[in-house]
């Protein structure tokens, strides 16, 4: 049986192209800053996103947690929305290894942060409170529907954040796919941040592998802090190849990823006894709803499984799905049909 797998843009497997150039890498040591195709990626995702230098880390998850402990100082305060993967989905890292304060503010449908809200956040100078160090932005916003942030509210938030001397640290794991979605340079969503990270391994189907981007100043410190989480690697060619491919040759694709969304989008708007909000969809991450009571999430997810199609649950009735370089058009037909299937059969 083909098996379709929605759950994640995280399943995308490495190009031929990709594997050549793994296969063919020139290599050094890292730590020494000997590895020309490490040097070569991290030059090349600094001029992408308008910076200075650029920091290899293995996943997003450790590029936020870099960036976070440079900016910060134990005992400090980041402002993060509720609904962002640094808050949810990274194992409280900030806190644990940092000992730093998440101030958690409601993420609006789209992403934001009500600029009222970040205002009213931040901390006077008073012993009794932490102190508000930085403010994290995700771009585009994985669990509100992948919608992308305009560089018009990025720059409002940067401009509150400078006028209180804080830093802005932007969580732009798929910042690529809201570049497209927009039609705009990369670029203007990063150039008035303090740092950011995009992810190499997601949409644009490298292996391994994120960018934490920032002044030559700051990435000097990250790398210091990524040396104490053990990120620290030597032969990283191996992974830097294949994001050299990605950077050069993945991201005018992921138009095709958003294309696709939006007509499984439209088909499941279709479907009887499902639910989406098909406004929301802007980049190539889906949510809907199952109506009704006849079937529990996990027995939808097992039943659909059983169609071979791997898909997400998020809660009681609400399902993800996220297209990629691994879905065709032929494989959102079926995905359609097996969806009508299971909910008339249900």
């Amino acid at each position: 049986m083909n098996i379709i797998d929605l759950r994640s843009d995280t399943v995308t497997l490495p190009t031929d192209e990709m594997r050549e150039a793994i296969y063919n890498v020139d290599l050094g040591d890292d730590v020494f800053g000997e590895d020309p195709t490490t040097n070569r990626l991290e030059d090349i995702a600094a001029r992408m996103m308008g910076k200075e230098e650029a920091l290899l880390v293995s996943s997003g998850t450790m590029g936020n947690l870099v960036c976070t402990l440079t900016h910060c100082a134990r005992g400090e305060e980041v402002i993060l929305g509720d609904q962002s993967h640094m808050f949810l989905n990274e194992a409280g890292g900030m806190s644990a290894l940092g000992g730093i304060h998440p101030h958690i503010l409601p993420n609006q449908p789209d992403g934001t942060l009500k600029l009222e809200d970040i205002e009213a956040a931040i901390r006077g100078d008073d012993e009794h409170w932490p102190r508000t160090r930085l403010i994290c932005l995700e771009n585009t916003h994985n669990r509100c529907y992948g919608s992308p942030l305009t560089p018009e509210y990025i720059d409002k938030v940067v401009e509150i954040a400078s006028n209180h001397g804080l830093s802005i640290h932007l969580d732009g794991a798929r910042i690529f796919n809201a570049a497209v979605a927009l039609k705009i340079d990369v670029k203007g969503f990063t150039r008035s941040v303090n740092s950011l990270i995009f992810c190499l391994s997601k949409g644009l189907s490298a292996p391994i592998g994120s960018m934490v981007c920032g002044t030559s100043k700051f990435i000097g410190e990250a790398r210091r802090t990524r040396k104490v989480l053990g990120g620290g690697m030597r032969q990283t060619g191996i992974i830097a190849s294949a994001g050299v491919v990605a950077l050069e040759e993945m991201v005018e694709r992921l138009k095709e990823d958003h294309r696709n969304a939006y007509r499984l989008a439209e088909g499941i708007n279709k479907i009887p006894g499902l639910n989406i909000e098909i406004d929301r969809v802007k980049t190539n991450i889906i949510y809907f709803d199952l109506l009704g009571e006849k079937l529990t999430a996990e027995e939808f997810l097992t039943k659909i499984e059983g169609k071979g199609i791997k898909i997400l649950t998020t809660g009681p009735s609400k399902f993800r799905m996220v297209t990629h370089l691994g879905i065709s058009s032929k494989d959102i037909d079926a995905t359609l049909v097996a969806l009508s299937e299971v909910v008339k059969k249900a």
